[in-house]
Parts: C-alpha cells; structure tokens; sequence
C-alpha cells in the first residue's frame, strides 16, 4: 500500500469517527431528558465519550494530512478538496480549543455536523495530488493558507456558537409578528444548511450510478492582432442537464426520468468557465435540499428550529453569545495574519504586486472589514445577544462566499483553486 493510499484510508475512518462523535454528542444532549440518571452526570459521560471519539476523528485527520503531504511532495492544501479537507480539519481544531476552554459539550452537537457537510463538500472534487503551478510553489504557500483556514475555523465555531444561541432563544410558540420573523430567518438558515447536504447527496449519487452527458459549444475568441476565431469548447456532465452550456449541442447524454434533452439552455449573459454546468448544479443542489427538507418537515411535523429548540433547554443563551464572541476574537487575529498580511507579501512575491483587486483578495477584505465591524460594534456599541449571534452567521455566509463562490464561479487569479 503506498503512502497516498494510506492517507486515503485515514481520511475514510477520520469521517466515521466525526459521525460517530456526533451520534455521541446527541446522546449526550438530547438523550439526557430521557435518562433514568442525573441528566448532568449522563452528559458529562456521554459528553466525554464524544470528545475522545472526536479527538481521534482529529488525529486520523491530522495522519491523513500529514501523509499526503509526504506522499504527495507537497503540502496538501492546494486544490478545492485539499483545502476544504484542511478547513475541516482546522474547524476540528478550533473547536476542540474552544471545547477545552469552556467544556460545552453542546457545541460539538453543532460544530461536528460541520466538518462532516465540509468534508462531503470536498469529496465531490477530484482527489488526485495535482502538480503546484509556478505561482503556488512558495513556502508563503503554506503560511498563507494554512492561518487564513485557521482563522476561518474559529469563525466557523463562532457560527455554529451563534447559530445555537438563535435556535435556543427564538420562541417558537410567540405568534407575534416580530416573532414570526426571527422564526423565519432561524429557519431559512436550516433550509440553507439542507440545500448544501442536497447537493452532496445528490452528486454522490449520480456519481453511483455513472450518470453523464457531454456537449459542445462554439465560442469566438478574438487574438492579438484582431482576428476572430471559433474555438470548440467540450462540457462534461455528471449531473442530469436541466440547463445546457449556451449556443452548445448535445454530444451524448443519458435519459434521466424520460428526460432525454435538456430543459432549457443557459442565458447568453452567463458566458463565463462552465456557467451552464455551474447553474445547472445550483439548481439540482436546491431540488434535493428542498427534497430533503420536505422530507424532514414531513417526518417530524414541525419547522426544523422547532425541533431543535426543545433540546437546548437548561443551556445558558449568555454561554453561547460567549462562546460565538470568543471564537471570532481568537480568529480575527489569525486571519488577518493569514488572510491580508501574508497574501500581501506572497503576492508581491508571485505577481509584483501587493494587491491588484483580484476577486478572492477583495471578498477576503470584505470578510475582513465585516468582522472588525462586529467586533467593533461588539466592544463599542454593546451588541450582545441575538443581534451578535446573526452577525455571527452571517459573517461565515461571507466566509463560504470567499472560500467557494470566489473559487468556483468568479474567475479570477484564484480561479486555479477550484480545478
């Protein structure tokens, strides 16, 4: 077995632990309202039991890490499934620091369902060790990425800390209207969480089942001197096409529930890299996570948060708004580090430049400007409470922007990340 495959095997068993770290975490919160004993002695156990799971999901990551950056001859983060394995892992980190701190055994219910999504996330892409291009061969590299992913973590604890400080003040039985709408956005932001678990499930599956359909487009390209020429661009499927790539031709595709052509095609303005592809997987991702989140409306009869919100009764909502506060205060610093100084000077080094408006540099500094205004506003103004909390959720809404929407959609010199 080689040191790749090794690595892969890991990273397969570091993904059971977490699930079975999160089954834990959900004995440990919700099943103690059922239990015969002391509910703080049952969650303490079971509470344990869940931390130690965890910690060894972290440390199989951390090997599986590690040995593919030995395997590989480069460090892993470097492509959309590295680096999104790495957040993962480094969200795992952040979470068990925070865990040690304030021993909340609750948080994990919430930050373990997040590297799972995450790391599912980072599956969908290709997984071989891809060659660094000229401009990624840098030791600033890993100084970069590695911070930045750091501070984002943290970020993402305060999200998950924020999230569960919502659900476990928004009353679900108020029928005013300001309660309605606190209902609503609690709620929309579960149907967001759906949509994204839609979309690995339902690229998984199709993947299963070797779905694909190919087309071609012709494309004209002006060069240097002026002259104008057609290109033929190939697109390749592996989702069913509602959308097709604009002014392209069906190559080959496969029936999909009497479907045997596309819908419709892409509008003429979406015309940038695998816009037809893109969109039509935007559209399948919301199918299947309105599929899903019908499902579970249906087996439990209620809203989502209205299932959720009994099983954080007994939970001190100042302890989440603390734990949210803190996280992002350890991962301010650490990302701007990571997120603005380093990538200044590695862009200098890589481009001659330390800042040229690039996509991903503006929406980092959005992400930048947008948590030095909720800790302003946190420290100067005295916002606590409901309104840090969605602050807090929405600042990690910016985070995945930058980390995929940036990536996968805007080209840009970052553009290399997401092949």
């Amino acid at each position: 077995m080689s040191l790749l495959d090794f690595s892969s095997d890991v990273f397969l068993a570091a993904f059971f632990l977490y699930c079975f770290a999160f089954l834990f975490y959900m004995i440990a919160i919700a099943g103690k309202q059922w239990s015969n004993r002391d509910p703080q002695k049952h969650e303490k156990k079971w509470g344990k039991i869940a931390f130690i799971v965890s910690s060894l999901g972290l440390t199989a990551h951390l090997t599986f890490f590690f040995t593919r950056w030995i395997g590989g001859g480069q460090i892993p983060t470097s492509n959309m499934y590295e680096f999104m394995t790495f957040l993962g892992m480094a969200i795992m980190i952040a979470y068990t620091i925070v865990y040690l701190i304030y021993r909340k055994p609750l948080l994990g219910m919430f930050a373990l369902p997040l590297t799972v999504i995450i790391i599912g996330y980072a599956s969908v892409f290709p997984q071989e060790v891809q060659p660094l291009i000229p401009a990624l061969d840098s030791i600033w590299l890993k100084v970069h990425v590695t911070t930045a992913a750091l501070g984002e973590a943290f970020f993402a604890v305060g999200f998950a800390a924020g999230l569960m400080y919502l659900l476990r003040v928004t009353d679900y039985n108020d029928k005013s209207k300001q309660a309605r709408r606190a209902q609503f956005w609690v709620e929309f932001t579960l149907y967001s969480i759906t949509v994204i678990v839609g979309f690995i499930i339902v690229v998984f599956a199709f993947r299963a089942v070797g779905y694909e359909a190919d087309f071609t487009r012709e494309k004209a390209v002006v060069d240097a001197k002026g002259v104008v020429q057609t290109t033929v661009e190939e697109e390749h499927y592996t989702l069913p096409p509602i959308v097709k790539p604009y002014n392209s031709e069906v190559v080959a595709m496969q029936p999909f529930l009497g479907m045997e052509k596309p819908l419709f095609q892409a509008p003429d303005w979406m015309n940038g890299v695998s816009a037809g592809r893109k969109l039509n997987t935007v559209i399948w991702s919301i199918i299947a996570g309105t599929i899903l989140y019908g499902l579970l409306r249906l087996a439990f009869r209620r809203r989502l948060g209205a299932v959720i919100h009994p099983v954080m009764d007994g939970i001190d909502p100042d302890d989440l708004d603390e734990i949210s506060y803190r996280a992002i205060a350890i991962g301010f610093p650490i990302f701007t580090l990571g997120a603005l100084i380093f990538a200044m000077i590695w862009a200098e080094i890589a481009w001659g430049r330390f800042w040229g408006w690039d996509p991903k540099e503006v929406w980092a500094l959005i992400t930048w400007l947008f948590y030095s205004a909720y800790l302003h506003f946190r420290l100067s103004r005295g916002w606590q409470g409901r309104p840090s909390a969605w602050l807090a959720v929405i600042g990690f809404v910016i985070v995945l922007f930058t980390l995929i929407g940036v990536n996968l959609i805007i080209a840009g010199l970052h553009s290399y990340a997401g092949v």
